[in-house]
């Protein structure tokens, strides 16, 4: 008995499907992202004034890590806030086509009387 051709080879198969839109992603997966991105600079925050408060003996080296723990909540704030880059939009201008130009109106008979 013969088999269907679909049948005689089998196709691998992918674990994840294959994107063939260029849709966004949804505000949901933004969100998660966003909100990862804020903990991992707050959490880069609270190593840096550990090892602020750890050399405070090293004055120079001190500072920078005040100062970085300092700036750090603002960074992660305007990042968190920030959403993804808008798609540039190319927008229709206005091209002239003498092809599509109006004829010209003629001119009007007048009839004297």
């Amino acid at each position: 008995m013969p088999v269907a051709s679909s049948q005689q080879f089998s196709r691998s198969r992918r674990a994840e499907p294959v994107l063939i839109t260029e849709a966004q992603r949804s505000q949901a997966e933004l969100h998660a992202a966003r909100k990862k991105r804020y903990a991992l600079t707050m959490a880069v925050r609270a190593v840096a004034l550990v090892l602020a408060a750890v050399f405070y003996h090293v004055v120079w080296l001190m500072l920078i890590f005040a100062v970085l723990g300092t700036v750090l909540p603002w960074i992660a704030v305007v990042m968190a806030n920030d959403g993804p880059p808008k798609k540039r939009v190319d927008p229709h201008r206005y091209a002239h086509r003498p092809d599509r130009e109006l004829e010209a109106p003629r001119p009007a008979r007048v009839i004297d009387g």
